[in-house]
């Protein structure tokens, strides 16, 4: 028998002798994890077990807080900031029932905004490049109307050279 298969029956004996002893309905795990190495990991567990309560306990009593640094939630949070980034898009939404799609939905709202508001920008632009032109083909009427104008247009401009056509 070889290390690790008397280590896994010896462990295994020895949760069976600690399950008889646990609160009726508790649940138990094992986890043994070598830093750099997770080739080695083992984890055992009993039957039925829920994972998820496995996280909560580590959270409430183990110091797995949310505010910790961990691989895990750089994890979620990637998937969470392309969620958005792929909704601002409108493209690749995850599938139904995902739960990234609250977050991809939130994406997709801000980029429904942005686009409402650049077609707004553009409309009012070309409006008022309109207004100008008649203007000046009229002979001009205020002096400062148009110069305020020419410099509001030429903001429009340069926010809209930012957003692609």
């Amino acid at each position: 028998m070889s290390e690790t298969n008397r280590f896994h029956q010896v462990a295994n004996d020895a949760l069976v002798m600690i399950s008889e002893n646990l609160n009726p309905g508790a649940k138990l795990a094992l986890v043994i994890y070598t830093p750099g190495e997770p080739e080695l990991d083992i984890v055992l567990k009993d039957g039925g077990l829920d994972v998820d309560e496995v996280l909560n306990t580590l959270r409430r009593r183990g110091g797995l807080s949310l505010d910790g640094d961990n691989v895990y939630k750089h994890g979620i949070c990637d998937v969470i900031a392309g969620a958005m980034a792929a909704g601002k898009q409108n493209n690749n939404p995850p599938p139904d029932g995902h739960w990234g799609h609250e977050f991809w939905n939130i994406g997709r709202a801000e980029g429904a905004l942005q686009e409402e508001l650049v077609y707004v920008l553009r409309l009012v632009r070309k409006e008022l490049d309109a207004c100008q032109r008649v203007i000046h083909y009229a002979g001009g009427f205020t002096p400062a109307y148009a110069n305020d104008a020419q410099a509001a247009i030429k903001v429009a401009d340069t926010a809209l050279e930012k957003i692609p056509a």
